[in-house]
């Protein structure tokens, strides 16, 4: 039985293996291939654009106090203290957004700004603030998609009860949502709970290179934290967060301001390394352990059984009542898609330094045989697999019910210490990505929106200013001046042409490797 379950898995992948010995796509794309109502913006976040820390009444977030204990931790020693001063620039950076052609702005609300103490008391400069960034987008015909919480916890609940580590989180940031409902949905048809759980999680918690910087001695070089245990119980508090803040927006708000509710979730995507039922199986478990572990939960109640069976004791459970209630938690996911990896068993039966990345027993790296997955971006993580794309996206599409599906981040950095304005590197990257994702709408899949990352190169998390994702370069050397690439122009030059509505049965397109599935 189990050889001819390896059997149908590995066979599951002959479609994808080889497609991956054809051509490069066709390079041209525009605008016009896409669907008449898809959307075209550009994603950020509070902490990584708007700087003006302690300005407005604005309180400390546990970035704040991270980067200030912490700098070593920072490939820069620096912050988002300043950042690129979006706070005051935000009218003529929404210009320049408009003129570049996009048509959405996905951006997220500072919890401290206008919450400083997390709860109680609001802030009036940091609301003027927002509402006045609100107006400027829907008076500029700039569709704004909110962020809940994207990583800045205020400092003032992380010293009260050890933020997310405390079930105490979730009814604080019920509230704060609440807040956030009542207050801004006027101006607000999309909302995102949280973004990117499992890679806040696991960086913070696992490794200690994310605020609020906790881990094992095994994992980093922090002071306190368990990586055996945290990630979990972290993952667990925010995915009941989430369904909690779903049903309140749908009983209480969904009604009367027509808008809907998701989560944007990160997964890279997973290439067997060999061809065998091993390394396929081990492609399944990353997957499971990235992607799954918190849309298989607001899916399908539950978490994915690899987990359940690997992880055992130290994952917690949902009672009945909380598996009704995460279950279909969503009315859009949005999907971060950066790069790939190869994925092979780590042909270990114990994990002794135990963690998400331990337990899942896979060993994910960039090169096969000495030679790497895709183009490496020099000095940085990345490795260009636009395939990627389309495969992730098909697989949600066979393995979630094809959900609607909102790209909220896709982006490439400048290689390290590039000066060029020139960046015909990322525009062949968005273009090579969008052709594969249309690839994939054309198979079917329900993809409504794409965003890149990012319209302004910004504070990069523990990579701080090193990392330049942006199409705009910030000279911080000069006020902060924004200056184009060459990437602005090809988006104009994009936008230009006029879409169309698409049958999306007017080629044939073959599957992903799932479809037989």
């Amino acid at each position: 039985m189990e050889t001819h379950q390896n059997l149908s898995l590995l066979l599951l992948f002959v479609p994808y293996l080889l497609a991956c010995s054809v051509g490069q796509l066709d390079r041209g794309i525009s605008r016009s291939d896409f669907p008449l109502d898809f959307i075209f913006g550009a994603a950020s976040a509070a902490y990584q654009y708007e700087g003006a820390a302690d300005i407005g009444g604005r309180k400390p977030s546990i970035w704040d106090t991270f980067t200030e204990n912490y700098p070593e931790k920072i490939a820069d020693r620096s912050s988002g203290k300043v950042a690129e001063e979006f706070y005051f620039r935000y009218e003529s950076d929404i210009h320049l957004l408009k003129k570049t052609g996009f048509n959405s702005f996905r951006f997220s609300i500072s919890w401290s700004r206008v919450l400083p103490n997390g709860r109680g008391q609001p802030n009036l400069d940091g609301i003027k603030f927002y509402k006045s960034l609100l107006e400027t987008l829907n008076r500029n015909g700039i569709k704004p998609v909110v962020t809940l919480f994207h990583w800045d916890l205020p400092q003032a609940l992380e010293d009260e009860y050890g933020g997310f580590l405390s079930p105490k989180f979730v009814d604080d940031y019920l509230a704060y949502v609440d807040f956030c409902f009542r207050t801004f949905g006027h101006y607000v048809k999309s909302w995102i709970t949280f973004n990117e759980p499992v890679i806040f999680t696991t960086k913070a918690y696992e490794f200690g290179v994310f605020a609020p910087g906790r881990c094992s001695h095994y994992n980093g070089n922090c002071t306190n934290g368990n990586s055996a245990t945290e990630p979990y119980i972290v993952i667990h508090h925010l995915i009941l967060a989430h369904a909690k803040a779903v049903d309140l927006y749908r009983k209480k708000y969904k009604e009367l301001q027509k808008g809907n509710i998701g989560i944007t979730i990160q997964s890279l995507w997973v290439v067997p390394k060999f061809r065998t039922p091993e390394s396929c199986l081990a492609a399944y478990r990353a997957l499971d352990f990235s992607l799954g572990w918190v849309f298989h939960p607001i899916t399908f109640g539950d978490y994915p059984e690899i987990m359940k069976s690997l992880v055992g004791c130290r994952l917690p459970k949902f009672t009945e009542d909380e598996s009704k209630l995460i279950k279909k938690s969503y009315d859009f996911l949005g999907l971060n898609y950066y790069t790939a990896r190869y994925a092979e068993d780590s042909n270990v039966s114990c994990v002794i330094n135990q963690g998400p990345y331990g337990d899942s027993r896979v060993n994910l790296t960039d090169s096969k045989d000495g030679v790497p997955i895709g183009q490496k971006i020099d000095g940085t993580w990345m490795f260009v697999y636009p395939q990627g794309i389309d495969e992730l996206v098909l697989y949600i599409k066979e393995n979630y019910n094809n959900p609607p599906i909102y790209i909220t981040e896709n982006g490439v950095p400048d290689p390290i210490n590039s000066t060029s304005l020139n960046d015909v590197g990322r525009i062949d990257y968005y273009r090579s990505h969008l052709q594969h994702l249309l690839k994939a709408i054309k198979a079917g899949a329900n993809v409504k929106g794409f965003y890149i990352w990012t319209f302004l190169d910004d504070f990069e998390w523990n990579s701080g200013y090193t990392y330049k994702f942006g199409i705009y370069h910030i000279d911080r050397k000069n006020n902060l001046t924004r200056i184009p690439k060459r990437s602005v122009e090809w988006f104009r030059e994009f936008f230009k042409t006029i879409p169309r509505v698409m049958n999306i049965h007017e080629e044939p397109i073959t599957s992903s490797f799932l479809t037989a599935a």
